[in-house]
């Protein structure tokens, strides 16, 4: 695999050119036209500038544990009926035995949500979301937006981008995606995998090379190359779901006769595209991979670029553990003792669980090899358990025609419905101290459901479904798909539409004003927010110094997903895994601020402000309740990787946060978030920090310089006598993301 250290010029679809010295009959410009993404961004941008691009999506898909938070959201800012289509699937909480009836109150609000203001509702256990809208919303050259963070569509011609839930409430209020145009670049395709390698193991040796590099963070990641030609339509969708990793803002593929045979199959050739780049395309950089040099891979804990191949693992294995183990402490702040060399017996890595799962690994073409490499073999009667997921219920259907199905079942294997919860930490999540490898999307510390404030810790490996079925038929112990020499049957694919006829709601885009929504008593409307202050006072609550921090840190998975329709109820488990002390001390200066929204004094609400002020006030004596603002505030160094959920930020709104301050951010999704939220995206320069936990910051006239768009904010660190000052920056905002900022948040700004 090579990245090119500069542009490139694709010729013919066929021949790269490096930018140095390349000389071509159009500019660099126009040959940056020619890319398929240019292409659909150009199509969907409503503002006239390609630089500053303003998108219109196609279609909008959320869901069960971001649609209720989205449509409250748009409720609260004047929502009336969906403009595009908007599918709401139940794939997540789809558990309703958690929390008692609230997950199955979020169905019956998204049931009665889709009927009023005209949408599309996928019932629990249908289909996993992505599965869903590749096989009914995708279309080539279009584009969708989900609240789910592997919103991902690529393969299939469809420019799709995951997002937190306040851009799309933008879109349900005919309102914009705004960026600028992003970098575009190629990831050239040549060769054919070798037996036994998955879209899996593919994905994630991009993912090692690119991921810490940054290489393509925030850019398009545009497939090309004769390679592409050499892999399936469920392949190319296996590789193409596993782009978020990379931390890449979206992904597109050139799409041919088996993408036309994939539209075909799902009765929707209509929504089929040829799309390829120009004669002479220009990209920022590129990836150029030969296929046929992948081999079976292994992301080892706690993130999907620390990877491997299988064969380096069992080569290497004391010293990978060992790596892997130091790596744990940094991630788990030495909070617990961990362990992956206990797991070795007699030379060889002893796995405890395997799972297939969701819009990774639960697609037709994964299941059917797993079981061609299981057939004959069982998994054993030992600790080992194997679960299978299939990603609808159309594939499910098929599983179960073909004989696949009764396959799997004869090994030992559990073959379970469309369900999320094994990524995100809500359903088979493994004993303490166990070991699971899956074909799912991340693996990072906790995100399997342990509890490390409880003293539990087990961890994932991401395989692919190829060598995870290996592995269950060698036992529990670690192998990989190359070492199986038997045959893959290949088996057809065929869709049963009526599946979803039968029991979709689907209203055509006819809203009916007249149906009442049906709420449960865990769903709650946002708290009031108030809009930024003239000036700010923040403490700090959490300093974070890991070099990368989690939505999952930020806000756990898991059991508290039942809680995301209740803003102040989820609250309360925020930074809980990384930081268990910070809701209480959020609270305390949340009072503060409460007390000034009462018209009271904040120093009686917190008594060591008195001193905070006092110093303030030898300068800016003219500061008080009325033009003053009091939160919190945290220091990450790099926050936001992972999930779309804008509960990581909204979280700490809720609790009086009022910035975040960085080196950098992880991902545009999570920076998106805090503005949406009316929160700082502040930026320091990395170093050593001028401020600790518990010191508070002082912003005069913040206000100000946010309406004055200033390059640099200027601060100070209040001590006991004086006040130190400091200079953040805030980055590029958009015209509506600084008025969202100065109204408090996205519901402000939109309220009528």
């Amino acid at each position: 695999m090579k990245l090119y250290e500069s542009g490139v010029y694709l010729v013919d679809g066929t021949q790269l050119v490096e930018e140095n010295g390349a000389a071509f009959p159009v500019s660099k410009a126009e040959a940056a036209a020619n890319t398929i993404a240019y292409n659909i961004l150009k199509e969907h941008n409503t503002s006239g500038n390609m630089e500053k691009l303003q998108i219109k999506f196609d279609k909008l898909t959320s869901h069960d544990i971001t649609f209720v938070g989205i449509i409250q959201t748009a409720r609260a800012s004047g929502l009336e009926k969906f403009p595009v289509p908007y599918v709401l699937t139940n794939c997540h909480n789809s558990l309703c035995a958690v929390g008692g009836t609230i997950n199955e109150d979020d169905h019956m609000f998204g049931l009665t949500c889709a009927k009023k203001y005209g949408g599309i509702y996928v019932p629990p256990h249908q289909a996993v979301i992505h599965q869903f809208a590749r096989e009914m919303l995708a279309g080539g050259g279009k584009m969708i937006l989900g609240s789910d963070s592997h919103t991902r569509y690529g393969a299939l011609g469809t420019m799709a981008m995951g997002e937190g839930g306040p851009e799309l409430v933008k879109q349900l209020l005919s309102q914009t995606y705004d960026i600028n145009m992003p970098g575009v670049v190629a990831i050239y395709l040549t060769g054919a995998p070798r037996p036994g390698v998955g879209p899996q193991d593919v994905a994630l040796a991009i993912i090692g090379k690119v991921f810490a590099n940054g290489y393509v963070k925030n850019k398009v990641m545009e497939f090309v190359g004769p390679g592409v030609a050499n892999l399936s339509a469920d392949f190319r969708i296996g590789v193409d779901v596993m782009t978020t990793e990379t931390t890449c803002l979206s992904s597109i593929w050139q799409t041919d006769d088996k993408i036309e045979e994939f539209y075909a199959i799902h009765g929707r050739v209509d929504e089929y595209k040829e799309l390829k780049p120009g004669n002479i395309a220009y990209y920022d950089g590129c990836v150029e991979i030969d296929l046929s040099e992948i081999k079976p891979m292994i992301a080892m804990p706690f993130h999907p670029s620390n990877t491997y191949t299988i064969d380096e693992v069992k080569a290497n294995l004391d010293d990978i553990l060992d790596d892997v183990e130091k790596r744990a402490q940094v991630s788990l702040d030495g909070k617990i003792p961990y362990s992956l060399r206990s797991k070795v017996i007699d030379g060889k890595l002893y796995v405890d669980q395997g799972i297939i799962a969701g819009c990774a690994g639960g697609g037709f073409e994964n299941i059917c090899a797993a079981a061609d490499i299981l057939r004959g073999s069982s998994i054993g009667a030992d600790a080992f358990t194997l679960s299978v997921y299939p990603a609808s219920t159309p594939i499910y259907m098929e599983l179960a025609k073909n004989g696949v199905l009764a396959d799997l079942i004869g090994t030992g294997a559990i073959v379970k419905t469309a369900f999320c919860g094994p990524c995100f930490g809500a359903g088979d999540t493994p004993a303490n101290n166990a070991f699971s490898i899956r074909h799912s999307t991340r693996n990072f510390p906790n995100r399997e459901g342990s509890k490390i404030q409880n003293g539990q810790i087990s961890s994932v490996a991401l395989m692919d479904a190829r060598s995870i079925a290996a592995t269950a038929a060698n036992k529990g112990f670690l192998t990989s798909a190359e070492e199986f020499t038997g045959d893959f049957r290949n088996q057809k694919y065929y869709f049963d539409k009526t599946i979803y006829e039968n029991r979709v709601f689907d209203s055509k885009g006819v809203a009916d004003p007249s149906v009442e929504i049906q709420f449960g008593p865990n769903i709650k409307d946002w708290p009031k927010m108030s809009a930024l202050p003239e000036n700010m006072i923040l403490k700090v609550v959490s300093e974070i110094h890991d070099p990368v921090t989690t939505t999952d840190e930020l806000i756990p998975s898991g059991e508290t997903s039942s809680y995301r329709s209740n803003p102040l109820g989820l609250a309360e488990f925020t930074l809980s895994r990384k930081d268990p002390a910070y809701v209480g001390r959020a609270k305390e200066i949340q009072a503060a601020q409460k007390a000034i929204e009462a018209g009271e004094c904040p120093t009686e609400a917190v008594a060591e402000l008195k001193q905070v002020l006092d110093v303030i006030h030898q300068t800016y004596p003219g500061v008080n309740k009325t033009n003053l603002g009091i939160g919190s505030t945290i220091f990450a160094v790099k926050p936001g990787d992972g999930s779309a959920r804008e509960q990581a930020a909204s979280c700490q709104k809720v609790l009086g946060g009022w910035a975040n301050i960085a080196n950098e951010y992880a991902t545009k999704r999570y920076r998106s978030n805090l503005i949406n939220w009316g929160m700082l995206p502040f930026l320091i320069e990395q170093g050593e920090l001028p401020f600790a936990n518990g010191d508070y910051l002082f912003f005069p006239e913040i206000r100000k310089a946010m309406e004055e768009k200033a390059d640099e904010i200027k601060g100070f660190v209040v001590g006991e006598d004086t006040m130190k000052e400091i200079t953040l920056t805030v980055g590029e905002l958009t015209e509506d993301e600084r008025e969202i900022i100065l109204k408090g948040c996205l519901i402000n700004y939109n309220r009528k």
